[in-house]
């Protein structure tokens, strides 16, 4: 064989190969392309608006003769046409989807009998609230099938919208999407004198957005993108269950309490046609003056109450936008960060009823401002866990003195998009990024929005009874990333008094 001809061979050989190559990189490429077009979602301009916004009712309640107000909570399965002559398996408490508006006062006591008549163990955790450890329903306080548990506290914050949804360890995603969440109000005598929209369901109006995802058979869709790391991310969204709603406004304000109740989708609230609103409110109650915005952003668990001007007859769509503050593009492309929809229509009647000016002051927060601080500490966000350290109910992470305030820095540090949600307290966010925080986060908070690269600064108070045996939770509440570990557990204890030992085993539930 000539040397000429076996250099041909070669030749050909690397040409054959470079071509493969080739193919399986314009293959890869065009794959990649096409995944990053179909990953971006919007509904804008696609809603009917035909369907009349469901308003989840309040929740009777009965007063004992020491003044407890109670309520009783069922855990179970139904079924739910959100597309006429469709039903869709769901689970719901006291009904076949979402959960009623419990509804109480600063300074009452409370009850709540949860019943659990699903097939799986599950929690109630009360989001935003401030009370007893072994009260608050994390996943060390298990209700199991067929059994039952009633805590107690006494109502001690300001008025809230707070709200209520399953917290068990490893499966809270799960128990969120198939519709085990409620709203929780809470009243007080000072919110009670402000000139606010306050009749529920007419000029104050309970928002609860979910984005959601339907099989051929109208069952829920809870795959996750192929590329997506924060969770599932639905194709379209619903309001109190309802799909494409619209809600009619007889009065010239309405007051819209904001809940982000996805489990992984952030949302950037405005209205479609640019008109500004009021926010008057964050997680944990008012700020101490209406902001005048045109966007307010929510990640998951996170609470906003705005107040918005309708005139004669007018139109609005309460649209969520595509956001500036995801990262890189691929988080902006495949964790959700371009994606938009229309969420609600807000039909004003053709003669609407006046409604008084709003106040220009509500009053001072009731959250520490960080300046007493006895100590700080330091929260890594990862996937992997929180400061390096996957959940592990068996361990106390951080112990916390009563009646201390601290100041708590967060980073996310991996680039994906978080969130931080601490148990039983409200605090303020001192800076983000070195700067001060803008208007939407200057009031009282459980849940602030960490994306890539960034820093806040959060000051807390520990007021509550010591425990050094039953832990509090703090968490990435994208859901998915809970699930997988990022979470912690602190507990309280009197000065000078360690932590305890985390009982083992599930707690509170009886047959």
């Amino acid at each position: 064989m000539s040397r000429f001809s076996s250099m041909s061979r070669v030749r050909r050989a690397l040409v054959v190969l470079l071509s493969l190559v080739t193919v399986v990189a314009l293959a890869a490429g065009g794959g990649f392309l096409w995944l990053y077009t179909d990953a971006r979602v919007s509904t804008v301009g696609k809603a009917d608006f035909d369907n009349a916004l469901a308003i989840p009712p309040l929740a009777e309640s009965t007063v004992r003769a020491d003044g407890t107000r109670v309520f009783d909570l069922t855990m179970r399965k139904g079924e739910q046409e959100f597309m006429a002559g469709r039903p869709t398996p769901t689970w719901g408490f006291n009904g076949d989807y979402l959960g009623p508006t419990l509804r109480a006062e600063r300074g009452e006591k409370v009850r709540v009998n949860v019943d659990n008549t699903l097939d799986e163990a599950s929690t109630v955790h009360w989001h935003g609230m401030h009370l007893p450890a072994k009260m608050d329903s994390g996943p060390h306080q298990m209700v199991e099938p067929g059994a039952s548990w009633s805590p107690r506290w006494t109502v001690d914050q300001p008025a809230a919208t707070l709200w209520y949804h399953p917290h068990p360890h490893g499966a809270t995603e799960k128990h969120v999407q198939r519709g085990l969440a409620g709203m929780f109000i809470l009243d007080d005598k000072k919110s009670g004198r402000l000139a606010l929209p306050d009749t529920y369901g007419v000029d104050d109006v309970p928002v609860i957005v979910q984005d959601v995802k339907f099989d051929d058979d109208a069952k829920f869709d809870h795959g996750r993108g192929l590329l997506a790391n924060t969770g599932f991310l639905g194709d379209r969204t619903m309001v109190n269950g309802t799909l494409d709603p619209y809600q009619e406004v007889g009065d010239e304000l309405v007051r819209l309490r904001l809940l982000n109740a996805s489990t992984a989708r952030v949302y950037d609230f405005g209205f479609d046609d640019g008109r500004e609103f009021a926010l008057v409110g964050t997680d944990g109650g008012l700020l101490e003056k209406p902001a005048r915005l045109k966007r307010v952003q929510l990640s998951p668990g996170e609470r906003a109450e705005i107040v918005v001007r309708m005139e004669n007859g007018g139109r609005t769509v309460l649209r969520s936008f595509p956001k500036d503050n995801y990262g890189d593009f691929y988080q902006s492309r495949f964790a959700g960060g371009d994606d938009s929809f229309d969420v609600l229509e807000l039909r004003a009647k053709a003669e609407l009823r006046d409604s008084p000016e709003l106040a220009r002051s509500f009053g001072e927060l009731e959250v520490p401002d960080g300046s007493d601080s006895v100590r700080g500490r330091f929260f890594g966000l990862r996937q992997s866990g929180i400061n390096s350290r996957p959940m592990d109910l068996g361990r106390i992470d951080e112990t916390v003195t009563r009646g201390t305030t601290e100041t708590w820095t967060v980073r996310n540090e991996d680039g994906v998009p978080h969130n931080f949600h601490v148990h039983d307290v409200q605090f303020r966010v001192l800076e983000v990024d070195g700067k001060e925080p803008p208007p939407e986060l200057r009031g009282a908070k459980d849940t602030v929005f960490v994306p890539g690269g960034r820093t806040v600064k959060l000051a807390m108070r520990f007021d509550g009874p010591a425990d050094p045996d039953t832990p509090y939770m703090f968490h990435c509440h994208l859901l998915l990333h809970e699930d997988q570990g990022m979470m912690g557990q602190f507990v309280v204890v009197e000065k000078g008094q360690r932590a305890g030992k985390v009982p083992a085993g599930h707690e509170h539930g009886t047959h």
